[in-house]
């Protein structure tokens, strides 16, 4: 028989280990700082959740973009059929055509730049979608009905389920690039480690998409000078954080409460993957952007 401090410490070991495998985690990268969502955000989220169809952008205080990023990655799902003839027109903001990008001076060197914003006076914001878990068949229909440019980073184990869900959106005219095999945390890791993590991860998604990255997000935002040093040993012309995130139809902002020129944004592969694309195109277009490739600003 257990006695009762015993079963209370399994209880909390099944309670945390039912929270990894839902990707809830704590902040792994103490480098960055951490907000939380606005009290008024999360009540809208709550009930976005109970049953409202509209996402929920927050745009009054700062909210985490570390967080978002740093849970650990859930198990692998697979797809079941997309519902037929679903429209999201309504709910989609329309854009102009994205200008003709003026593309940034990457630094010489033997590390890759690393970005959270592409300093450029154009009046853009970038797209980017991590990991590949969930892979709801929704995406493929809401991508293509909005007509704006993505670039997926994406998680070789996360993906290796299912790699032909992601050469539909590649087919859509999403840009797929790397984001390791594992999903590590690759800072203060060996370099032997790393550059194994990144150049095998590229190498895989070539073969699957044939077009090898050239772009690479390491995961949790964690990285170090040997992580953008194997970056560009394996081929990666730049790297990449992120200024807001998006998840459960929250906007979260790093800086203000609105997307500024040139801000890349992060969101996942989740559950709320409509709720979730359709805020962060809101996000832009109340802020007066409008979504770019972000291969086109790399030279």
């Amino acid at each position: 028989m257990l006695i009762p401090h015993t079963r209370a410490r399994r209880a909390v070991a099944a309670l945390l280990a039912a929270a990894t495998l839902a990707g809830c985690g704590a902040p792994r990268n103490a480098d960055h700082p951490q907000w939380t969502a606005p009290p008024a955000a999360a009540a809208s989220a709550s009930a976005s959740s109970a049953g409202s169809s509209s996402p929920v952008a927050s745009t009054s205080a700062p909210a985490s973009a570390s967080s978002s990023a740093s849970a650990k990655p859930s198990k692998s799902q697979t797809t079941a059929a997309a519902p037929p003839g679903v429209s999201y027109g309504d709910r989609l903001p329309k854009f102009d055509r994205a200008p003709t990008a003026d593309k940034v001076h990457l630094p010489e060197g033997a590390s890759t730049a690393y970005y959270s914003r592409i300093p450029t006076d154009q009046a853009v914001a970038f797209i980017t979608i991590d990991d590949g878990q969930v892979k709801r068949p929704e995406a493929l229909d809401l991508i293509k009905q909005a007509g704006v440019p993505v670039t997926l980073f994406l998680m070789i184990n996360a993906i290796r389920n299912d790699p032909d869900y992601f050469k539909r959106l590649q087919d859509a005219g999403a840009v797929i690039e790397a984001h390791t095999v594992t999903h590590q945390s690759l800072r203060g890791k060996p370099y032997a480690v790393q550059r194994k993590e990144i150049c095998d991860s590229a190498d895989k998604l070539g073969t699957w998409y044939g077009r090898r990255p050239v772009l690479f997000r390491p995961p949790y935002g964690e990285k170090d000078d040997t992580t953008l040093k194997a970056a560009h040993d394996c081929g990666m012309h730049a790297s990449f954080f992120w200024k807001e995130t998006v998840d459960k139809g929250i906007v979260r902002y790093q800086e203000g409460n609105t997307v500024q020129r040139g801000d890349i944004i992060l969101m996942h592969f989740r559950d709320r993957f409509v709720d979730d694309f359709i805020a962060a195109l809101q996000a832009i277009k109340a802020a007066g952007l409008t979504p770019a490739l972000l291969e086109d600003y790399i030279p």
